[in-house]
Parts: C-alpha cells; sequence; structure tokens
C-alpha cells in the first residue's frame, strides 16, 4: 500500500481516537488524529491521500458538516462516518453528502479495517450501475417500500408503521432485500440504493 496514503481520524472523544489510532497503526496504516472538526479543517490544504474517520455528532461541528465543507473546498477524501446506536438517519444523510460508509458503534476491528481498505481502494465492490439495477428489480414491492424506507433514515418500527405491517415482518423484508442486493452490511445497502437514486427513480417513473 503507498506510503503517502493517511488515515485522518476526526473524533472529539480521545478513548475513541487513541483505540482507532492504535488498531490501524497495528494494521500498518498511516494515521493521523484531530480533536475536532476545525483542526482538521485547520491542516487540510496539506492532507495527502487516504480517507476520513469522522464521528457524526461533534460539539463544534457535525461529521456531516465537516463532509460539506471538505466538499466544499473541492476535496475527494473518501470518509467513514461514526454513528452512535439511533443515529443511521443522519449516517444515512452522511451517504448522501458523499461518505463512502458509516459503522455503527460498538464496532470491532474487523468492520473499520475492512471499511478503511473499501474506502482507501474507493471501494467499489458494490457492482456499477446497472448491476445495481438489475438487483433492484429482483425486489418485490413490499422489499423495495422497506429499502426506501431505509433510505430515508427510518428505523424498523416507523417503516413498519408506515407499512401497517410487524417491526418483525419488516426484519425479515430487510433480510430478504440485502439478499437479493448481495449488501453484506447495511451501509453498502443504503449506498446502492443512493447510487440508483432512490426513491427519485421510483418517483420519476409515476
Amino acid at each position: 500500500m503507498p506510503d503517502n496514503r493517511v488515515v485522518h481520524i476526526v473524533d472529539d472523544d480521545e478513548a475513541v481516537r487513541q483505540s482507532l489510532a492504535f488498531m490501524l497503526s497495528a494494521a500498518g496504516l498511516a494515521v493521523r488524529v484531530y480533536d475536532s472538526a476545525s483542526a482538521f479543517l485547520a491542516g487540510f490544504p496539506g492532507v495527502q491521500d487516504g480517507c476520513l474517520i469522522t464521528d457524526v455528532r461533534m460539539p463544534d461541528m457535525t461529521g456531516i458538516e465537516l463532509l460539506h465543507k471538505v466538499r466544499a473546498k473541492g476535496g475527494s477524501l473518501p470518509a467513514i462516518v461514526i454513528t452512535g446506536h439511533g443515529d443511521v438517519a443522519l449516517a444515512v444523510e452522511a451517504m448522501k453528502a458523499g461518505a463512502a460508509d458509516f459503522i455503527e458503534k460498538p464496532f470491532d476491528e474487523e468492520t473499520i479495517l475492512s471499511a478503511v481498505h473499501g474506502a482507501l481502494e474507493r471501494g467499489a465492490d458494490e457492482g456499477n450501475g446497472p448491476a445495481i439495477a438489475a438487483r433492484i428489480a429482483t425486489l418485490s414491492e413490499r422489499e423495495r417500500q422497506v429499502l426506501e424506507g431505509l433510505v430515508s433514515g427510518n428505523p424498523n418500527k416507523i417503516i413498519a408503521q408506515d407499512l401497517g405491517i410487524s417491526p418483525r415482518t419488516v426484519e425479515v423484508y430487510r433480510a430478504n432485500l440485502m439478499a437479493k442486493m448481495q449488501a453484506k452490511t447495511l451501509s453498502k445497502l443504503i449506498r446502492m440504493a443512493i447510487q440508483a437514486k432512490l426513491p427519485a427513480d421510483r418517483n420519476a417513473q409515476k
């Protein structure tokens, strides 16, 4: 792996920063840590190729705001958003803002390393546009409705209420559509749906 690629960690929680830095350094990756989004942006002109890991909730600036500012500065650094339980809606918003992946806390070493390597390689393993469209075409009407609910950032309980079914039934549909979409994680599923422009794509056909 090229030596000039650096994993930039932005998190106001020192314990999380140190844990991630140790984990990634032990895996042979170059790491830089920042205690705030502002600190990262201050040094942004000198940022090397690599990827960004940022918490979604930080006191001075959210991870989503950070992504928007990076894009506004012309940056194209692949970003991984770390989100606490219940922040999935924000994580989906972050992906719509350009994040490559999101990871829910608590996370394990394998999950982080897989996400980082995917971001460093620009993670195109979910497939191209036609392949994604073909997978979406295999979904049932209900599976697609559940997918659209997930893309909107809704938890299973809200999707169930909107569709008039039980949360457990939503879980079954969710498992089925992830299998059909060949998505191993929720973030991969959301990314493919966003790439396919759901639900705007569906509405445009009406």
